[in-house]
Formats: C-alpha cells, sequence, structure tokens
C-alpha cells in the first residue's frame, strides 16, 4: 500500500456511498467508465483530505491566540518596545536559538537573497515580525492589525512536531512534518509571556503562595526538546530525584497502526490531538475525559474542569478527521545512506528478533505490540513516577521507525538514557540477556537502520 493507501480506501468508500444511489437499476448498469469516474473522485477527495489535514497540522492555532496573545500577551514580548510591546523583543538570532524554525518556502526570493548576503539583519525583532507576516515561522502564527502591528500570537501542531531540513542554513529550511522538535526550548519560550497568572492560578490549586517567578523558573528548567503535558494536570514540577518532570517530545510520524500516541498512553493520535488543542494549546474546542474527574490524580485537572470543556463556536472537533488522516500519512523517514554498519545491522537485525529478544514487545514492522502496547513499569525495569501520572500507570512501546531522527536528548520518555548503548545496557540487565559488547554493538546499528 502507497503512502496515501490508508486514506484513499476511506476515501474511497465515501465516494461509495455518495454517488449513483438512485435506483438498483441504475446501478447494474454503470459502466467501466462510471467506476472509473469513482476512483478518480475518490483520489481526489483523498487529496483533498490530505491538503486540509497538512494545512490543519501547519497553519490552524484552534482558536489558541486568544490564550497566548490576548492573555499571556507573549506577541508583545516577541515585538519588543521598539515595535509596540515590552521589553527588547525577539529577534531571529534569539529566536533559532531557541529551536524556532523558518520555513524556506516561505521566503520570497529576494529575502533569501538578502539574508545570504547578510543585507537582512537578524538581530533585530522587526525582522521576525516579518517572518511572522510571512507565516515563515513554523508552528507560529503572528496576526496583525490594518497597521501591521502584530496584536495577537498562537501555536500550532507544527510548533513541537515538525523540524526543518536546514537545506538553506542552521534553522532554515524545508519543513520536514512530523520530526520531534528536539532543539525548541518550549519552557523559555513561554517564560517570556508577560503575563503568567492564568499558569500562577492553576498550579496554586496545589501549591498555594507560587507566584510567576516560581512558574518561569519551572518552565526554565525543562531544557531543549521537552515539555510536561502533566504540570497543569497534577502540579507535579519535579520527579522525586529533583530533575524536572518534563518528558522528551515524542515524533509524530510513522503512527499508522500504531494504537497509542504518548510516552504513557493516554488515548489513540486523536484523542491526544484534542487533548492537547484543548488543554495544552489553548484552542477553543470541545473535549471529554472523565479521567481527569480523578481529584487525587489529576488536583488541578478535576478542579479546573477540564474533563468535560465545550466552547462555541468549536473551533477543533471538525478539524480533528483530516488532522488524523494526515498524521497517518506521514511515513518514519529512512536513514541517511552511510549512517550505519550495514553487515553489522544484518548482524544485529538478526539479535533483535531472536536471542535479545526486542522483537517480543518492537514487533515488526509495527515496532510496537499490535493491540494494547502499555507495560507496567516493573516490567521494563524503570521508576513509576511518569507511568503514575497517566490513567493506565502504564508505559507505552515506543515504536522505532525514524528511530535517528530523534537521538537528541536522550531515549525512554524523560530522556534518561544517553545513548541507544545504554539503552541496551539496561535491558541486557534487566532481562539478564548476557549479550556480548559485539553484540550490543550491532543492536546499535540495526536500530539505527530502521
Amino acid at each position: 500500500m502507497n503512502r496515501y493507501g490508508l486514506v484513499a480506501l476511506t476515501a474511497a468508500a465515501f465516494a461509495a456511498l455518495t454517488i449513483g444511489t438512485d435506483t438498483a437499476g441504475s446501478q447494474e448498469d454503470e459502466s467501466a467508465a462510471s467506476g472509473s469516474t469513482i476512483e478518480a473522485l475518490a483520489d481526489t477527495r483523498t487529496q483533498q483530505v490530505l491538503d486540509s489535514g497538512r494545512k490543519i497540522f501547519r497553519f490552524d492555532t484552534f482558536g489558541d491566540q486568544a490564550f497566548w496573545g490576548d492573555t499571556l500577551r507573549l506577541h508583545r514580548a516577541i515585538a519588543g518596545s521598539r515595535n509596540g510591546g515590552v521589553g527588547p523583543g525577539l529577534s531571529p538570532e534569539r529566536a533559532l536559538a531557541l529551536g524556532l524554525k523558518v520555513d524556506v518556502n516561505a521566503l520570497p526570493p529576494q529575502l533569501q537573497t538578502n539574508i545570504l548576503n547578510d543585507r537582512v539583519d537578524l538581530t533585530s525583532p522587526a525582522t521576525t515580525l516579518a517572518l511572522l507576516k510571512l507565516d515563515a515561522v513554523v508552528g507560529v502564527r503572528g496576526f496583525f492589525d490594518d497597521s501591521g502591528q502584530l496584536r495577537s500570537v498562537g501555536i500550532t501542531c507544527a510548533l513541537c512536531h515538525s523540524d526543518v531540513d536546514d537545506s538553506f542554513a542552521p534553522g532554515i529550511g524545508r519543513r520536514l512534518d512530523g520530526r520531534a522538535a528536539r532543539d525548541l526550548d518550549v519552557g523559555q519560550i513561554i517564560a517570556l509571556a508577560p503575563n503568567l497568572k492564568p499558569l500562577v492560578d492553576l498550579l496554586a490549586i496545589v501549591h498555594p503562595g507560587i507566584d510567576a517567578a516560581d512558574v518561569r523558573a519551572v518552565l526554565r528548567s525543562w531544557g531543549p526538546g521537552k515539555f510536561d503535558a502533566e504540570l497543569l494536570l497534577d502540579g507535579k514540577a519535579t520527579r522525586p530525584d529533583g530533575k524536572p518532570a518534563a518528558t522528551l517530545i515524542p515524533p509524530a510520524f510513522g503512527l499508522a497502526g500504531v494504537n497509542l500516541h504518548t510516552w504513557t498512553g493516554w488515548g489513540s493520535v486523536t484523542h491526544w490531538n484534542a487533548f492537547v488543542a484543548n488543554l495544552e494549546m489553548g484552542g477553543q474546542g470541545t473535549f471529554f475525559d472523565p479521567r481527569l474527574n480523578d481529584a487525587a490524580k489529576f488536583p488541578i485537572a478535576a478542579a479546573a474542569g477540564f474533563g468535560d470543556v465545550r466552547n462555541k463556536p468549536d473551533r477543533i472537533s471538525s478539524k480533528l478527521a483530516p488532522l488524523h488522516l494526515y498524521q497517518l500519512s506521514l511515513a518514519a523517514p529512512r536513514p541517511r545512506q552511510g549512517s550505519f554498519r550495514f553487515a553489522a545491522a544484518q548482524r544485529g537485525k538478526a539479535l533483535f528478533a531472536g536471542r535479545a529478544q526486542c522483537a517480543r514487545c518492537h514487533v515488526p514492522p509495527l515496532f510496537t505490540e499490535p493491540g494494547w502496547n502499555m507495560h507496567t513499569p516493573e516490567e521494563i525495569g524503570i521508576d513509576s513516577f511518569q507511568a503514575d501520572r497517566s490513567p493506565d500507570e502504564r508505559y507505552r512501546t515506543a515504536p522505532l521507525k525514524g528511530l535517528w531522527t530523534h537521538t537528541k536528548g536522550g531515549f525512554y520518555h524523560d530522556g534518561r538514557f544517553p545513548t541507544l548503548r545504554a539503552v541496551l545496557e539496561h535491558y541486557d540487565a534487566h532481562f539478564g540477556l548476557a549479550l556480548s559488547s559485539e553484540e550490543k554493538a550491532d543492536l546499535v546499528e540495526y536500530l539505527k537502520s530502521i
């Protein structure tokens, strides 16, 4: 099945239900040409659904500018005092250092030439505003008034789940949708917002006396490539060992056939899309998950009513289906030529399926379990902290395709293992596999090749 096969089947079924239903006789008289017409229409609709999902993924804020801009006033910190905002502003140079990316295809040719010839001031927030007007900043949308002043800002799915190929310059290139944004320092960016009172008020439910400075300290502790999706559910800012509770941003590609989306389950891809769009991005939609009414596990979520969110107009629900289908079309990228040793990878493949027992959980070709792909902390030999922050109190078997794209920041949900070799050392000890050093090296090469 090709890249669009899954979506094509859905579109074909829809087309069959909506075309040629007048009489049984007319259906019997349909010619081969009619069948071709139905197929062509299904193909057209397939492409329309994918195009719609891509646009939503890249550009739709779901109305969250009301939160990031109107409430937190993040746009004012981006603009800076010289451009109607506050403070020094956010220059392209600083934005790139924080892991934000620029879509080169959104830059007019003359602007590209000027950048290459150092005729663009990348230290000026005014340049950032110009890039926002072009919709060139991946995952960030600027909203401008008639005078050209930035009046609000919103974020999209692409902020955390896209990268660029650096084909133009570091941080500037063609979009790579689905990649985990492991350079992105989400916490530092949120901490720029002048008004963090909404976050302070939520966290004060479990931490009376907390203030904006405390919240900024928590946000800045996360580090690049990490985000704490449960912070405003349970208020737990640190792990028992004192390290930040934020987890690594996972990739959004290679999810076709995969049951659960996140490190600790929660629900399907589209469940998590609704969860994030409503509760994390601050979009305006509908979300229902009564598990969040558990005041012992999720004291903030229960108090704030996050288990049953209703907004009118609903700017999210109608977009979940095309967004879901687009994400399912994002195949895991193949490793670059020469990025692994072929002969060693072939030996590692045999070990993966055999004595190392990796394929027992990472079942090819999904490289996770078909079905309920969840395990207790005891089964995988780690602590339960992050699992306990989820409804099922388990960890998902992460899919391994395209693993080479998200090695930055470490492995496991919190990056506790700095290298693939460290992951293998852990499992070797936990399961008593007695793998040799050479066998572990071969397994690493295979993992890089998937």
